[in-house]
């Protein structure tokens, strides 16, 4: 039987056209079993493990079901970090950019005012860490009454970060008739019995693997003493001479410390860690999707939501304590099909964590001898021309779908009692411009955006500097990027 494409789920033509932009070529495996299943409006419980491409298999079916017209969110997503929420809200953007889906981020250590001011316009899905949707249900800043479908993504995550009350409090405010996915890496009780609880007759779908960790990972362990790490990781830097590369660290301390020494050998590199303002933790992310540096040094605040294609190196400089996190660590390389190497230190007092690592992995950690120095040696000149390269910035997965889209400004919003509807009723009439030419609309008090598509942006510019809209005549320009 021949592999499904995308175009083959009935679809429409503008998340077909998006994929396609987003180079989806064929559907992953747990994109094919959810797909179909999601789009019939059925529960599900999904257990597939990281990097598996499970976020487009909830997406895509939800941005196709929603219905645009309708102003208050449709769908509401659970994550358990910031990182995952402003990843998975990216993706829907993407992913619903030409039939207009309107997504947006709720966090922690963000801005609520500016959370709230964005909640009040037009949103179909709302992506969000349980601690700050349930504020803002509480506040009465998150219109529930339109929900139609709730995903419940990493619940195993949930679960040990302490996260499952809250979820269960927010489930409990929200409409039964609804659709609820559930996703989890392992389905430990807590979880089975949350499913049962809240989902009516849930379809069970298991995306199984040889093990927890995916087979295009080559996983080895080195021994050394503590005092001896830093030597370690120059040496296996210099040998491996990796394109891209996380190094993990236990404590946010030990990451300063790692970063000082990489810095002092002049290593392209940054970090990122719990103790940096919100701000400056997305930023260092954004340069590192780039490849404006190639070693980021990381606390476990790492090992989710980072959705890179290309990381060629995992390093754990620390042992994780717990085993799961050795899984979502080292899934952050061999992802989408590529190849990767996962490689750990460990001390000789570590034996207890890496038994029980290895038991729940199912299998042993190839131990490997330590580079000898003529190793280095042989290896010192590639990796120094390598180091001296500049860096080559890699391509945004969406800067295709991007490239012939415009944003345009208005000074006018919600104070004009300007609707959405408006500037699409206006924008469509223009001569060379049809509805599909206009994406996402984002309307405020007193200025609104309007994403113009398919290079049409130049003529909706000049058309609009002498078109009224509801009677009023608005200046427009190209918002400013």
């Amino acid at each position: 039987m021949s592999k499904l494409g995308f175009d083959d789920y009935l679809l429409s033509n503008e998340i077909v056209k998006a994929l396609s932009s987003l180079n989806y070529e064929n559907p992953t495996e747990v994109q094919s079993e959810v797909i179909p299943v999601a789009l019939k409006r059925k529960d599900l419980v999904v257990k597939s493990q990281t990097g598996s491409g499970k976020t487009a298999s909830f997406a895509i079916p939800i941005c196709e079901l929603v219905e645009w017209e309708e102003n208050k969110p449709q769908a509401l997503i659970l994550t358990p970090t910031r990182e995952l929420a402003v990843q998975v809200k990216e993706d829907f953007t993407n992913i619903g950019r030409l039939k207009r889906i309107k997504a947006t981020a709720v966090y922690g250590k963000h801005p609520f005012d500016r959370q709230k001011i964005e909640l009040k316009q037009k949103n179909h899905v709302v992506v969000g860490t349980p601690g700050r949707v349930l504020d803002h249900i509480e506040k009465g800043t998150l219109a529930l009454e339109q929900i139609k479908f709730l995903v419940i993504d990493e619940a195993d995550e949930m679960l040990n970060m302490g996260f499952i009350d809250q979820v269960e409090s927010i489930i409990n405010e929200l409409p039964s008739d609804r659709v609820t996915m559930l996703f989890s890496a392992t389905l430990p009780e807590t979880i089975e019995s949350l499913s049962h609880k809240y989902m009516k007759n849930p379809i069970n779908i298991e995306i199984h693997s040889s093990s927890l960790t995916t087979k295009n990972i080559d996983h080895s362990l080195f021994e050394a003493k503590e005092e001896d790490k830093l030597d370690l990781l120059k040496d296996i830097t210099i040998t491996e001479n990796p394109d891209s590369c996380i190094i993990f660290c236990r404590t946010k301390e030990r990451v300063d410390n790692v970063l000082n020494q990489l810095d002092d050998w002049d290593y392209p590199c940054d970090k990122i860690h719990g103790g940096m303002i919100q701000e400056d933790r997305f930023d260092v992310m954004n340069d590192f999707k780039k490849g404006k540096f190639r070693y980021l040094v990381a606390t476990d605040v790492a090992a989710r939501g980072i959705d890179i294609d290309n990381i060629t190196h995992v390093i754990n400089f620390d042992l994780p304590m717990e085993k799961e996190s050795y899984v979502h660590r080292t899934g952050r390389t061999g992802r989408a099909g590529n190849t990767g190497k996962a490689i750990t230190f460990i001390t000789p007092f570590e034996e207890k964590f890496l038994n029980e690592i290895e038991q729940y992995i199912g299998f042993k950690l190839p131990k490997k001898d330590c580079p000898t120095k003529e190793e280095v040696y042989a290896n010192r000149a590639d990796f120094e021309a390598k180091l001296n390269e500049r860096p080559k910035l890699k391509k945004d997965k969406n800067e295709q779908l991007n490239q012939n889209i415009m944003k345009l400004y208005f000074n006018g919003g919600k104070k004009k009692k300007i609707r959405a509807v408006d500037f699409v009723g206006t924008i469509a009439k223009l001569n060379g411009v049809s509805a599909e030419d206009i994406g996402i609309i984002t309307i405020q008090e007193n200025v609104s955006y309007v994403d113009i598509l398919n290079g049409k942006g130049p003529l909706v510019l000049r058309a609009m500097k002498n078109t009224t809209i509801k009677g009023k005549l608005l200046k427009v320009h190209e918002a400013i990027k």
